[in-house]
């Protein structure tokens, strides 16, 4: 763990070369380390994105939380940027990735960048992550309970997304899934869908399931919160990361 970083925000070329807002944090040394694009939850660029961005960089990465509904709500709440999103049917899948591949250019332009960049995400981002996996040059994905990787929203969703497993065989790099066993988006169903796509696929994958866990068990903000399954799926993560992050990129 590091004790000393560095977080502030700071404005990053999105899709489109739009300038977007983004919470960047980093350890205070002069290491050069490999980088994580976090992918925050549908309620939005919050307090606990902005957590899980300087938890990154204390453990020494440097991360970066672009703001995916700077264009939507510029100045907004969390709660009212998120609530206006969703009335728009979420954010485009296009839009999305030129927003995390600007986000992956401006790690690997820093100083202490070795060059590799993973992403993770959390719910709507969750999806995203897998969605980022699928269309940009990374080297590790994490998806955290994401929804509609392999199902479409239902009729009444105002979500427009579709499902992702259309893209599977275009799946870059290794994948990380983290899921609750009582989530019904994604439920279990679905779940054992992808894995089978992954696995007839020949992909890099592992995905680990937890007991008496549902969506958004990682969030110590929400009743959904559970301890020792965050606590487990934190710890594949820095286990999946370090192995995949470490060293020099191409």
């Amino acid at each position: 763990m590091r004790e000393d970083i560095r977080a502030e925000t700071v404005e990053i070329a999105g899709h489109g070369g739009d300038q977007i807002e983004a919470y960047q944090a980093q350890p205070l040394d002069d290491d050069q380390v490999g980088a994580v694009v976090v992918i925050h939850h549908m309620p939005g660029y919050d307090a606990w994105s902005k957590e899980v961005t300087r938890t990154f960089a204390a453990r020494g990465y440097l991360a970066i939380c672009p703001n995916l509904y700077s264009r939507d709500a510029a100045g907004a709440s969390p709660d009212d940027a998120a609530a206006a999103v969703r009335a728009k049917g979420g954010v485009p899948d296009e839009r999305l990735v030129g927003d995390v591949g600007g986000a992956a250019a401006y790690l690997r332009s820093l100083s202490a960048s070795n060059g590799k960049v993973g992403v993770i995400g959390y719910c709507s981002g969750g999806r995203q992550s897998f969605l980022s996996a699928c269309s940009l040059p990374l080297d590790a994905a994490v998806v955290c309970y994401g929804a509609f990787i392999a199902a479409d929203p239902p009729a009444d969703s105002p979500l427009k997304g579709r499902s992702l497993l259309r893209l599977a065989p275009k799946l870059a790099c290794p994948v990380l899934g983290l899921f609750g066993a009582e989530d019904q988006h994604p439920s279990p169903e679905e779940i054992a869908t992808l894995e089978q796509t992954l696995r007839d696929q020949g992909a890099d994958f592992e995905f680990h399931t937890y007991p008496a866990a549902g969506h958004a068990f990682f969030d110590p903000n929400r009743p959904s919160f559970r301890h020792e399954a965050a606590k487990a799926g934190w710890e594949e993560i820095w286990q999946f990361y370090g192995r995949l992050l470490a060293g020099e990129g191409s």
